[in-house]
């Protein structure tokens, strides 16, 4: 069966069903004992914020929001310090970072995480930016696993708001 699968800018119609889908990725990680995500964030004021900055991109399945994410286009704070490693010779202040991102759970299993994260990457080299970032929790192997499969390499440790117990595996990759 052929699924009619796309990327478009989410707007304030989309909040709810986008929080539906973060709320789910909550309960998974709770269920996988993953403290990430666990503190009440992100909430819909974050989403609300990544759609009136226009960062908020849906992955849209035969009509419906099957995914969410935020493609950030200016420097990530939490990104300035690196640790147990550094990010890419070629790297600097002129990237974009994926956060935020999960599928529906009725969506899992269908590989659709490889065509969002193509997707991302091609929004970021249209908007000018050849290199993108993303992070983790250490216990998340499911998305460690994904991020790898997108072609993204791991570079060491972030630490979320500097605090020394929300820490994070970051990854980068370079298009060209």
């Amino acid at each position: 069966m052929f699924m009619t699968k796309y990327v478009r800018l989410a707007t304030s119609q989309d909040r709810d069903a986008m929080m539906k889908i973060i709320d789910e990725g909550k309960q998974s990680l709770a269920a996988d004992q993953i403290p990430q995500w666990q503190d009440g964030y992100p909430q819909a004021s974050d989403l609300q914020k990544d759609i009136d900055a226009q960062n908020a991109w849906l992955l849209i399945v035969d009509g419906q929001v099957a995914g969410t994410a935020t493609l950030l286009t200016h420097p990530d704070p939490n990104y300035a310090r690196i640790y147990d490693g550094s990010w890419s010779a070629a790297s600097d202040d002129h990237y974009t970072s994926i956060h935020r991102i999960a599928i529906a759970s009725g969506y899992h299993g269908q590989h659709l995480a490889d065509f969002y994260f193509s997707n991302l990457m091609t929004l970021s080299y249209q908007l000018g930016f050849k290199q993108l970032r993303i992070d983790t929790h250490a216990k998340n192997a499911r998305m460690q696993h994904v991020i790898k499969k997108a072609g993204f390499t791991y570079r060491g440790i972030v630490y979320m708001a500097n605090d020394a117990t929300d820490q994070r595996n970051a990854y980068q990759i370079t298009l060209s």
